[in-house]
């Protein structure tokens, strides 16, 4: 059996290209703005923070780099160690390790 007259029997309208074409852009271009906006608002920025400490013991090393050096005084030192003529003053050593930590850490020396 034949079907006849669907839709009206009318003639089929022409389809315009271009402006399939201009509303699949509209479509697409959209889609990708959604895309991106969503891309965008999950980018997370890393970032660092250094303690109290961390931030004084860096100023510290800092302040260590940017210091004269006196080379006669390091090779002087160089040779009494290697001769085995270097004494070492464990109270000085001690007083100078708590001036250190005092300076670093704040506290009283």
């Amino acid at each position: 059996m034949a079907i006849n007259n669907i839709n009206g029997g009318g003639a089929k309208s022409p389809i315009d290209n271009q402006k399939l074409a201009q509303q699949q852009n509209l479509n697409n271009n959209a889609t990708q703005a959604e895309s991106q906006k969503a891309a965008a608002s999950t980018v997370r920025q890393d970032s660092v923070s250094l303690t109290q400490s961390a931030q004084q013991l860096s100023q510290v090393q800092r302040k260590g780099t940017e210091a004269p050096v006196n080379q006669e005084k390091v090779d002087k030192l160089k040779k009494a160690i290697q001769s085995g003529q270097y004494n070492i003053n464990p109270e000085a050593l001690a007083r100078k390790i708590t001036a250190l930590e005092a300076e670093i850490f704040g506290g009283k020396a």
